[in-house]
């Protein structure tokens, strides 16, 4: 079962954490979850993999670099976007893992955010798909055909993320256990989720 099926975390980061930048509600309660999960991929041989997000500090996405209130929307490069904090500098202290998190085990990192003029919410590409993260072309090397993801946040990098999995033709678990949402409307990370299933995920 484990050969075919790689466990993926989302952006288990200490920004996105109580207390931090970009902090979602209850963001660090996913890390048991996570280690959960970790310890019986590794158990039974199975791959693990973490994205990070992974910014420039002129990341055209943070709200100061916009001009604009955080959590307002606007465009950037043509594409609809949130303003964000600043969050998850690239080598800096809110960008690594959340400590209790068992990234030892981790087999693969992807980091994604990189190109100031795009975010990137998904783990495979750029919300303007300019740029491949590999990730793809990892899973199918490596012979994945299932992935089980969780992390941060549901309705954003989580949704994002799943919804490129399907597309690319992998049948996806998400554990909802293992997700908390930013929700900057109340029912975000409930339609996120409902996306998902409807899309074709497995809802655990």
């Amino acid at each position: 079962m484990y050969r075919h099926h790689a466990l993926l975390l989302i952006d288990i980061q200490n920004d996105f954490c109580p207390g931090d930048a970009l902090a979602v509600p209850g963001g660090d309660r996913v890390v048991d979850v996570a280690n959960h999960y970790i310890a019986q991929w590794k158990r039974q041989g199975g791959r693990v993999i973490a994205s990070q997000d992974w910014h420039p500090a002129n990341h055209g996405s943070f709200a100061v670099n916009a001009g604009a209130p955080v959590g307002d929307s606007g465009q950037l490069n043509g594409i609809e976007q949130v303003w964000w904090p600043v969050h998850c500098v690239q080598n800096s202290p809110g960008a690594a893992f959340h400590p209790s998190l068992t990234s030892q085990y981790i087999d693969l990192i992807i980091h994604k955010g990189m190109d100031p003029a795009y975010d990137s919410y998904s783990a495979f590409r750029d919300n303007g798909h300019q740029h491949d993260t590999g990730l793809d072309s990892w899973l199918r090397q490596h012979q994945i055909t299932t992935l089980t993801i969780m992390g941060l946040a549901t309705d954003y990098c989580v949704r994002f993320s799943v919804i490129d999995a399907l597309s690319a033709g992998y049948q996806v678990n998400v554990i909802t256990a293992g997700c908390r949402g930013v929700n900057l409307k109340p029912d975000d990370s409930v339609l996120a989720l409902s996306e998902m299933q409807q899309k074709g995920a497995q809802i655990i």
